[in-house]
């Protein structure tokens, strides 16, 4: 059988067709870094992929995420006559869904160890002492949070911290730093992507408060991430205290 000629617009799924299916992937973002060392096209970012470049390929699939990507992209993509598959993953038992309906579609037969182990991690997290809540930025200029139904919250919520703003109307609210600070939640949860927060950029705004810097990757992506995200995760968190 011919193998299965795949361009990928998410990070997330770069990386988990590029260990599931080596040679699959023809091309991906420019976001895409993981695996390391991955050599392969690149056709622009999630939010502007060079639709003329991914159509030149030729591919089988491309790879998509109704979160990460641009409907308008992808209809273009579409009326190019190429076969476009869209994630949508707002919990993790949908990222584990979602992961095996993407793999198959790669032409991946059999289920990669790396997916099970990730599974087996998150039937047992790190123990929780204590629930706490927290206020998650992921940008600032405007400052920017997350809110109801994502997948970043869920894991949180798994890990025993409650998004502070979990019942807000939108996803990823814009609130005024002020009101951030009055919340007054038991810790403020920084991760380095989408906007890159650092021990210098991101803990001086809330004074008074815990702040747990954490990998993007492990928060945000669902692919081989997940296996270790429950003990990086809970480790970061933990080590947030007063």
């Amino acid at each position: 059988m011919s193998r299965v000629r795949v361009v990928s617009l998410v990070p997330s799924l770069t990386e988990a067709v590029a260990v599931s299916a080596p040679g699959a992937l023809v091309a991906a973002t420019d976001w895409c870094t993981h695996p390391a060392g991955l050599d392969l096209a690149r056709v622009g970012g999630t939010k502007n992929p060079a639709v003329d470049r991914i159509t030149a390929l030729a591919p089988d699939l491309v790879i998509a995420n109704e979160e990460e990507n641009r409907p308008p992209d992808l209809d273009a993509l579409r009326a190019a006559g190429l076969d476009v598959l869209v994630t949508h993953v707002r919990t993790l038992p949908q990222a584990f869904a979602e992961l095996d309906r993407v793999l198959s579609a790669c032409g991946v037969r059999s289920r990669p160890r790396w997916l099970d182990e990730a599974e087996a991690a998150w039937e047992a997290p790190p123990a929780v002492e204590e629930v706490r809540t927290a206020v998650v930025p992921v940008w600032r200029r405007p400052w920017m949070v997350l809110g109801r139904d994502t997948f970043a919250g869920d894991l949180l919520t798994r890990l025993g911290v409650r998004t502070r703003y979990a019942d807000h109307p939108e996803r990823y609210p814009r609130v005024p730093l002020e009101e951030l600070r009055a919340a007054r939640p038991d810790l403020v949860v920084l991760p380095d992507e989408p906007y890159r927060f650092t021990v210098d950029d991101g803990p001086e705004a809330f004074p008074g408060l815990p702040c747990a810097l954490v990998s993007g990757r492990h928060l945000t992506w669902y692919g081989p991430s997940l296996a270790e995200a429950p003990q990086m995760l809970g480790r970061a968190l933990r080590a947030a205290r007063r």
